[in-house]
């Protein structure tokens, strides 16, 4: 009996022996310009070519400016990136959708929609977020620069191999709450490394109930709890989102049949298991300094009981025992390999339209081919009528290294992933929630709940 997990490592190592790290063989490896330009000069330096060129993918996206009319990159070394890579994807015959292309945008909402994430395989980058493609009960995690290197190298990788933990979401989540209040009230639960060591297993109606676009939400953040990679078993939501996709088989049924079987045996071993009652979860959004220290929407900030917690307060300048709910803002974002896709802007959408917003409020899809589907369905038209700007795609304030960025004690209300001091800019404050809390603290001004704004008239 084996989890999924196991089911998709056992398929994948190519050796393994006791005390030692497996090697795990790579289906799928996707760089971009940050962690990847460095890799290639260690291959050249060494005098090695790229193993399987046709294995590996590339994109622009995090030092791409996403500024409307124009793609002026924002410095010299953001030029220097995006040259580096378009260089040594043309010289190694890999295949890259660089800032001209219809395809390009953010790597971990690409490589779904074109359909080259598959069920059972494994997909690795050199960035934290590669978790995002375990909603297709694909194993996929972050790697460092080195260990590119080693994937362009061989196609393998040393890795440890991890424990399987399984978390469940079962009952079923209430109106206005989504998937990513679900991913923020498990990591309040067991904390930024209770997931340490493992892989979690998204489990439970809830889940079930969820979209791929939920489910990739989910999965994304499992790294902010530690986990080395989340997973959600493949079923019929899946293959539907993922037929008729450019990269999808072409023995399209034959690939199902072998995917259902991509699933955890009854009784098969968990290290760890976890329940949340998802109908309990309301709105939730963060408070402090990581994704861990959240609260609902409507709940006051929580009394300090450690020194991170105090340290927290104090760079966010909130207050203990007081709400959240009217708490002014600078900014909202709605965007990041966490948020942006058309689920997502359909549902900024839903709280903006009529409506005019009291802060500045960027919307940034995630690629270009989200942006077309957005702006065939007129959310454009809405955002811009609202008083939002309409971005290109990219990941744009999530980490504030492409001219997109809070100023000096700023707060935004944020849907991307991470809120550590100085993530969307020196100084700037930091407030993770989903993109109906972003969409009504940006028609309010301030932090606000969705349900609220929904139920009154446009």
């Amino acid at each position: 009996m084996k989890t999924l997990f196991d089911k998709v490592w056992d398929a994948h190592a190519v050796h393994e022996e006791p005390h030692h790290p497996s090697v795990l063989y790579v289906d799928l490896h996707l760089v971009h310009e940050v962690t990847s330009p460095q890799a290639f000069s260690g291959l050249e330096a060494r005098g090695l070519p790229v193993r399987r060129p046709e294995r590996t993918l590339a994109t622009m996206d995090h030092s791409t400016p996403t500024r409307p009319g124009g793609l002026a990159v924002v410095d010299d070394a953001g030029r220097a990136q995006l040259e580096t890579l378009a260089r040594r994807c043309a010289e190694h015959g890999i295949e890259l959708f660089d800032l001209s292309s219809p395809h390009n945008g953010i790597v971990h909402v690409v490589a779904p929609e074109q359909g080259r994430t598959h069920p059972g395989m494994t997909v690795v980058c050199g960035d934290s977020h590669t978790s995002t493609h375990g909603a297709f009960g694909a194993l996929a995690f972050g790697i460092g620069t080195s260990e590119v290197e080693q994937v362009l190298a061989t196609q393998c990788l040393l890795a440890w191999r991890p424990l399987p933990y399984e978390v469940r979401f079962e009952g079923t989540a209430p109106e206005g709450v989504s998937a990513k209040d679900l991913i923020l009230a498990l990591i309040a639960e067991i904390g930024v490394g209770g997931g340490t060591g493992h892989v979690f297993e998204y489990r439970g109606d809830a889940v079930r109930a969820l979209s791929m676009e939920g489910r990739m939400t989910l999965c994304n953040m499992s790294i902010e709890a530690g986990a080395r990679a989340g997973m959600v078993a493949p079923d019929d939501t899946t293959f539907a989102y993922l037929a008729g996709r450019p990269g999808a088989p072409a023995d399209f049924d034959g690939a199902v049949a072998r995917w259902r079987a991509l699933r955890t045996d009854d009784g098969a071993y968990f290290a760890r298991t976890v329940s949340l009652d998802a109908s309990r979860v309301s709105p939730r959004i963060t408070w402090g300094t990581t994704p861990a220290m959240s609260v609902g929407v409507d709940e006051p900030v929580p009394q300090p009981t450690d020194a991170a917690a105090r340290s927290a307060l104090d760079y966010m300048r909130l207050e203990a025992g007081k709400p959240l709910l009217g708490q002014p803002i600078d900014v909202a974002f709605i965007g990041s390999c966490t948020n942006s896709r058309l689920e997502d802007l359909r549902e900024a959408a839903r709280v903006l339209r009529g409506r005019r917003v009291a802060a500045r409020t960027l919307v940034v899809p995630g690629s270009r081919a989200v942006k077309r589907e957005a702006e065939a369905e007129g959310l454009d038209r809405i955002f811009e009528a609202a008083g939002a700007e309409w971005r290109e795609p990219g990941c744009s304030m999530c980490l504030a290294m492409n001219g997109d960025r809070l100023e000096p004690g700023q707060l935004s209300v944020s849907t991307s992933n991470r809120n550590f001091e100085g993530r969307q800019g020196p100084g700037g404050r930091t407030l993770l929630a989903s993109p109906l809390t972003a969409a009504a603290s940006a028609v309010a001004g301030a932090v606000a709940d969705a349900r609220r704004t929904l139920s009154e008239a446009a």
